[in-house]
């Protein structure tokens, strides 16, 4: 392990870069740029680093391995083992901030940024306006009124951020349980109970074989569209190393090879109520949707313990009605049904944003009627978010350097 790096001066940076966010994303940028002399504060709305993962589910562990999820200039622990749990996440980055020193005022809620009505830096004002030029800047409002300048931003706020749940008709009429995937935690409150859960993304299927293994009575997993399936790793080669192999192929021909590894791999459950996928690996992704990793769906199925049914099409009473036109009458209802990114009020009318509420450009990119605007973590790559997010912190961190006089 490095040693703990150098503090560096930056006691002439009255005006820091901000990063709104002190998950991975944020603490990765923060590092990255005190490394090279930058001065960053951290601004995270609850009271700890990591604050979704401390809220994620018990049984959850990374998809990606623990040599490809590391951040910048700190290494995982080899006890965490390959495929790192929840709880050592958030160890990892509490340690992180440590290691790296972070400036991180928590407890804060930044509400609008805005680009600065007076860009010049205090520091500059004894410095000739022929010899540097005036650095544009923006301005943070947050809770607490509190109004903080800034030479540039990086919004890390996540791409888990607000949960969503559909709007089903009848939705208020059913008289069970019925909660956002965000609350799960464990089985415990489930045992002995028919459980529907929404949703075959890698959270609403994972948390269908921790029910059915945790002493769920009964449980059922409704599919809207088919997923992707993959093994977390095959004969020792993780498929997150496959997923970096083949981000930069055509898609077609990814698309192909996709096909032939899920055929070969992965057993055809179509008898059971999940077909497989019309359309092709890396076109959904491009759409958004990455693949699912098993960590024992396949055999849930199999066995009978998870049951995949219909899409749900609305409620009527205790009633779920699916949209094959069948009634079920769960005890609950787990809704993994994805998150917003919530950004809407964040950047108000700065016209940053695509018409899904995503940030039209991520990484070093800033927008061009945005300069030193910068966002990360709000793609889902086939790589593996934390190492994508750690590539783009250094990136980020780069692009900053070059634009922020220090």
């Amino acid at each position: 392990m490095p040693g703990v790096p150098a503090a560096p001066d930056l006691s002439t940076q009255p005006r820091p870069v901000y990063v709104i966010g002190a998950g991975p994303g944020g603490l990765a940028v923060a590092a990255a740029l005190r490394a090279r002399g930058i001065r960053a504060v951290v601004v995270e709305k609850s009271e700890s680093v990591g604050a979704s993962w401390r809220r994620h589910y018990d049984r959850l562990h990374l998809h990606t391995t623990r040599r490809l999820s590391a951040l910048p200039g700190l290494a995982m622990p080899r006890r965490f083992g390959r495929w790192v749990a929840r709880e050592n996440v958030v160890r990892y980055l509490e340690k992180y901030a440590e290691f790296h020193e972070l400036e991180i005022a928590t407890g804060i809620e930044v509400t609008r940024i805005e680009p600065s009505t007076n860009s010049a830096d205090p520091a500059d004002s004894a410095t000739s306006a022929k010899s540097l030029p005036e650095a544009p800047g923006w301005t943070l409002h947050a809770t607490g009124g509190r109004v903080m300048a800034a030479r540039a931003v990086v919004v890390a706020t996540g791409y888990n951020h607000t949960p969503l749940i559909p709007d089903w008709p009848g939705r208020d009429t059913y008289p069970g349980p019925l909660a956002h995937a965000a609350e799960y935690r464990n089985p415990a409150p489930y045992a002995g109970q028919d459980v529907l859960v929404v949703g075959v993304g890698n959270t609403g299927a994972e948390i269908a074989v921790d029910l059915a293994e945790g002493g769920a009575a009964r449980v059922r997993l409704a599919v809207r569209t088919a997923p992707h399936i993959l093994r977390r790793s095959t004969a020792g080669w993780p498929s997150q190393r496959t997923g970096i192999l083949v981000r930069h192929l055509p898609v077609r021909l990814v698309d192909r090879l996709g096909a032939i590894v899920g055929k070969a791999s992965v057993p055809d459950l179509s008898a059971y109520g999940l077909p497989r996928p019309t359309t092709g690996l890396y076109s959904r992704v491009k759409q958004g949707s990455i693949p699912l990793q098993d960590v024992g769906l396949i055999d849930a199925v199999r066995t009978g313990r998870v049951e995949p049914v219909a899409s749900v099409e609305s409620f009527d009473g205790a009633e779920v009605v699916l949209s094959d036109g069948s009634r079920i009458t769960p005890d609950a209802v787990i809704a993994a049904t994805g998150y917003r990114r919530a950004l809407e009020g964040l950047l108000g009318g700065l016209d940053v944003l695509d018409d899904r509420g995503r940030p039209r450009t991520h990484g070093a990119t800033t927008p061009p009627n945005a300069p030193g605007l910068y966002f990360t973590g709000f793609t889902n790559p086939i790589s593996g978010n934390i190492r994508e997010l750690a590539l783009d912190a250094e990136k980020i961190a780069k692009a900053i350097a070059r634009t922020v006089r220090t």
